[in-house]
């Protein structure tokens, strides 16, 4: 069983993100990549040291980028439930959740 998962609108909000950063800069894309990755491994090792936002979802903040994974825990399981730009309104991702 995948202990780490990512919802469809996760999937697409780091697809969305990795698309814009490679349009300003060739490699650019795939080093957010590379950063999400990073996160996604921290939250796997210590999912309990990152902070609860808003009770249930935590967030990694990546780095490097203006960007933060918000992920639930689920028993054994962590879901990911999005790739959020920090300077964007959290009602979006709450709402979400």
């Amino acid at each position: 069983m995948e202990r780490l998962r990512f919802t469809p609108e996760a999937r697409l909000d780091i697809l969305d993100a990795r698309s814009w950063y490679e349009e300003r800069a060739p490699g650019l894309g795939m080093e957010f990549a590379r950063a999400v990755d990073v996160a996604a491994s921290a939250i796997l090792r210590f999912p309990q040291a990152f902070p609860e936002v808003h009770a249930p979802i935590r967030k990694a903040v990546m780095r490097r980028f203006p960007y933060a994974l918000l992920f639930v825990i689920e028993g054994e399981r962590i879901l990911v439930v999005g790739c959020f730009h920090q300077r964007r309104d959290p009602r979006s991702w709450v709402v979400r959740s």
